[in-house]
């Protein structure tokens, strides 16, 4: 089968890291990025190699006159692909919708935008299957991610009757924003029972009886969450590890092995050679978890990277190349390099 053509519009934060995650994927093809600016990161692609597109002709001149390369625009690049990732600044994706729909290109948009902008949202373990062949998706926040990895692992090991979490938010901060917009430090308390973060799940994972409380973290924190969860039944420490172990793209972690906090995460990440720090699964931490009969508590950490994965699993799921999520789930994991548990291996070796 031919290889997918795939385009990357916006190379920013999300743009650039999705870019390499398709570069890594053998039954893909990276076609070029597009982006507005001629700036660091547009110089650094066009040094790696990427092939660079202007999203209209007053930047292709900037771009030009700043000294990098450019193939062209963004309508040119759109007519050499079969689907383009969207990871253009918030707002800016359902703009860009009336392009993709006159050049025929299916789309996959971030959790930035509305759920409107597709009229769909997609997790992989939740709704790979209804995605299949659709012209359009949006990636579901991080948020979401995460929690429809640790459901979808407990609903599949017979243990969800009920969920009911805390969802402790640090707002995005988008480095192209002026400093007047982006959100003020400090902590804020949970506002509202039934978040944006339930209403979201429902749209990719319906039927079941989850709640969530959020609250605004720091900036400089990441997202933690913090779960009860109740079983139609007692439940061992044992048959939730071992739900959770069956699932991809949670990691166990544990205080033993120094891992205490986001910052401890982020640079193990680093340590392991990961490509900006990125911390593509959902690590939850082991210390945390505690069974009294049918209640199931825990805590994990819900990384912005999350969504990586899953924009390439959207990819396949549009272009119905993998009728199975499980084997798009693994073919991404496998190329990515992601892992079941961060240390282990250090252990056994």
């Amino acid at each position: 089968m031919d290889k997918i053509r795939v385009a990357v519009n916006g190379y920013g934060t999300v743009g650039k890291r999705v870019a390499d995650a398709v570069r890594l994927q053998p039954d893909m093809d990276l076609i070029g990025v597009c982006d507005v600016l001629s700036n660091y990161q547009t110089k650094v692609a066009a040094a790696l190699g990427v092939p660079l597109y202007a999203a209209a002709p007053e930047h292709e001149r900037a771009m030009t006159a700043a000294g990098i390369v450019v193939l062209g625009t963004l309508d040119r690049l759109l007519s050499l692909v079969d689907v383009v990732l969207d990871c253009t600044p918030r707002g800016v994706g359902v703009r860009n919708l009336e392009h993709y729909q006159r050049a025929a290109v299916k789309a996959v948009f971030q959790g930035r935008e509305q759920h409107d902008v597709a009229g769909h949202s997609f997790v992989a373990q939740a709704n790979y299957a209804a995605t299949l062949g659709r012209d359009y998706t949006r990636i579901a926040s991080s948020n979401t991610i995460s929690i429809a990895r640790v459901l979808v692992a407990l609903r599949d090991g017979g243990l969800l009757h009920k969920a009911r979490g805390v969802v402790m938010h640090h707002p995005h901060d988008d480095s192209w924003q002026p400093l007047s917009d982006r959100p003020a430090p400090g902590s804020l308390p949970a506002s509202k029972v039934r978040s944006n973060q339930t209403d979201e799940l429902n749209l990719v994972l319906s039927g079941l009886d989850v709640v969530t409380f959020i609250a605004r973290a720091t900036p400089k924190q990441d997202n933690n969450h913090y779960w009860i969860i109740e079983a139609d039944h007692a439940v061992t420490i044992e048959e939730v590890l071992t739900a959770f172990r069956a699932s991809p793209r949670i990691a166990l972690v544990r205080m033993a092995d120094g891992i205490n906090s986001y910052q401890d995460l982020q640079a193990l990440m680093l340590d392991l050679g990961r490509p900006r720090g990125d911390m593509w699964e959902t690590a939850l931490w082991e210390d945390s978890l505690v069974v009294q009969r049918a209640e199931i508590y825990f805590s994990y950490q819900a990384s912005e990277a999350a969504a990586i994965a899953e924009n390439i699993d959207a990819i396949r799921a549009l272009c119905a190349s993998e009728r199975l999520a499980e084997d798009s789930i693994s073919r991404t994991d496998a190329a990515l390099g992601m892992r079941h548990d961060f240390v282990s291996w250090v252990r056994a070796g």
